[in-house]
Parts: C-alpha cells; structure tokens; sequence
C-alpha cells in the first residue's frame, strides 16, 4: 500500500510541476478533431514537430499557389499574400486580405482519407491474392484472411440479402465499400500516433459524401412503385389533391434519409473523440490541486482513458454497421415492387 501511495505522490509532483506551464486543454482538444495545413505530432523541448503538407489554392486576383504550409506557420504568417486567418468567420482558413480563395490544399483530413484508402486497398487486394491462388474445394482461409471473409459473409448475409432483397447484387460492392471503409476510418481515428489520429468520419463533409452516395442509390435506381408512393400515394384524395399534402412530405423524406445517415455517423464519432480527450485532459486540469488529487486523478483517468478507448473499437464497428444497414434499408425499400410484378416473379 506504501509503494501505491509513493508511485501516487511522485505522479502528482510530477504533474504539479507539469502545471506550471498553462495548459490550454480546449486548444488541445479542439486541435484534435479539427482540420489543418499541418500534421502536428508531438512537442519536444518547445519545439513543435508536425509534418507540413502542400496547400493549393486558387485566386481570382493572383492565381494558383502551390507551396509547403510550412510557410504559414506559426499561424498569420503571411506567403505569397495569402495567410491563415487567425479570427473572424474565415479562422483556421487560408485567406488573401479578407477573401477566401478556393481551396483545394491536402489538409490533416484529406491526407488521413487518403493514408486509409490505401491502407483499405492493400487489405482488400491482399485478401484478393489469397483466392487468386486457390480453387474453390480448398480448405477455407485462416487468420486475417480468413477474418476478412467472415467479416464480408456476415455483412452480405446478415444485411445486404435481407434488407435490399433479390436483386442485392447489384449493389452489394457498395454497400461493403462503405462498411470497410468506415470502419478502416473509425479504427485508424483511434490510433494516437501517426499515421493514426486523423478525425476522419468525425468530419461533417465526409460523412456528407458517404450520404449523398446512397442517397444517389437509393433514388437513381428507385422502381416505378417507389416513385409512385413518393408522387401519388395510396392515401385519402383530399390528402394529395387539390393540396399535395402527403406528396411533400414523401418528398421531404427523401431528404431526411441522407440527412440522418451524415449526423448519425458525424456526431457518434465527434462524441468519441471528445470524451476521449476531455477524460485525458483531467490529468491536466487537476495537476495543480496537490500530489495526492493529481497522483489519484491521474490514475482514474488513465484507468478510463482505456475503457472508453475499449468502447471505441466496438463504436467503430456498430457505426459502420448501422451505417451499411440503413443505407440497404434504405435502398431495399426503393426496390419495392407491385403486387402484379411481386406475383409475376413468384
């Protein structure tokens, strides 16, 4: 018990002297889940070490620009007129005056997407390989390979088969696409180090795209009977004419869809993150408070640092399950057919 106490009072000096230098947890925090020019790793001696990345940009006045962020760091430094705005609507953007030019720069985000596009297309093609070289009698696969093809039975059997129904092949590369690759998105954002770290799906934009994506499947390949119930709905006359009551609100749900899949997945993973930093950041906030709070503070949120982390590798899956699921929900009832055409198949 002595030796507890004595490991407890030595981590609270050190972080009470770790307290001397304020700490600005939000910064932290806030640095993490949102985008940059740079790839910040760690700070040694004061020193900060981040992996500058290229910034492309396009200006209506000067052109296109095309250099290392290095050179707009610390930020406000100014390169070629153009800045990182450190305040106002623009902050954390590159401007030129007050003007945002359009941006097209390999941000922290776009560079974790693409770290994990071609992490996700080794696995894949590494697991291809495997088959390429046997015969369909063989002995079934083990290890990762054998994991990946568990995984991709599960997903086609538990959900793409029963939610989009008999014609599922056709959209089943999709929809496996899309679980592989958020969940190669969620399991990277947990790493700490790089080239981990990166808050991909916990981004708006890119859970938009994935949205928008099944909301081109679900209405671009929608039957003649979809549209039917959206347009003209078996209801009540007086509920879609002279006042297309029902119809607007069909239509509207045709928004709603790809509106929740975006926040759904958006906000789950944002929340992770967040909780994972805010229980990190406890360390920090009590380092002042004596070796003993600090010395105890510090083991409690180590200790819960790990099981909310624990947690997080089974959101990740979940998230990317749901996602996959909703998505050949959505896409399943899209495919509605006819009572005539139902019959005519039977």
């Amino acid at each position: 018990m002595r030796k507890i106490l004595f490991i407890l009072s030595l981590i609270g000096w050190w972080m009470s002297a770790m307290a001397q230098e304020k700490v600005d947890v939000g910064g932290i925090v806030i640095g993490h889940v949102e985008d940059s020019y740079e790839w910040h790793i760690t700070t040694w001696n004061d020193t900060e070490v981040s992996i500058p990345l290229p910034v492309m940009v396009w200006s209506g006045a000067t052109g296109f620009h095309c250099f290392s962020s290095s050179h707009l760091y610390p930020a406000g430094t100014e390169h070629e007129g153009l800045r990182i705005a450190t305040e106002g609507r623009h902050k954390g953007k590159i401007v030129e005056g007050d003007v945002r030019p359009f941006d097209f720069s390999i941000t922290k985000t776009v560079s974790g997407l693409l770290i994990n596009c071609l992490l996700l297309l080794a696995i894949i093609l590494t697991t291809a390989r495997w088959y390429r070289h046997r015969q369909p009698n063989e002995n079934a696969p083990r290890g990762f390979v054998g994991l990946i093809e568990m995984t991709v039975m599960m997903i086609e059997d538990d959900v793409i088969k029963p939610c989009v129904g008999p014609d599922y092949k056709r959209f089943s590369p999709y929809l496996l696409t899309a679980f592989f690759f958020i969940l190669t998105n969620n399991l990277m954002g947990l790493v700490p180090i790089f080239p981990g770290g990166a808050n991909v799906t916990g981004n708006i934009a890119v859970t938009l795209v994935l949205a928008v994506c099944t909301f081109v499947a679900v209405n671009l390949f929608g039957t003649r009977e979809y549209w039917k119930e959206i347009l003209w709905p078996e209801v009540p006359l007086m509920l879609k004419c002279p006042l297309p009551l029902m119809p607007l609100i069909e239509l509207f749900g045709i928004f709603t869809k790809p509106f929740a899949l975006t926040v759904r997945l958006f906000a789950n993973i944002l929340a992770g993150h967040f909780i994972i930093l805010a229980i990190t950041s406890i360390i920090f906030v009590t380092a002042a408070m004596g070796p003993a709070i600090s010395g105890s503070m510090t083991v409690l949120s180590v200790a819960f640092s790990v099981f909310m982390n624990s947690l997080e590798l089974l959101v990740a899956f979940i998230q990317s399950y749901v996602f996959t699921m909703l998505s050949a929900v959505f896409i399943g009832m899209s495919r509605a057919k006819s009572e005539g055409e139902q019959e005519h198949r039977e």
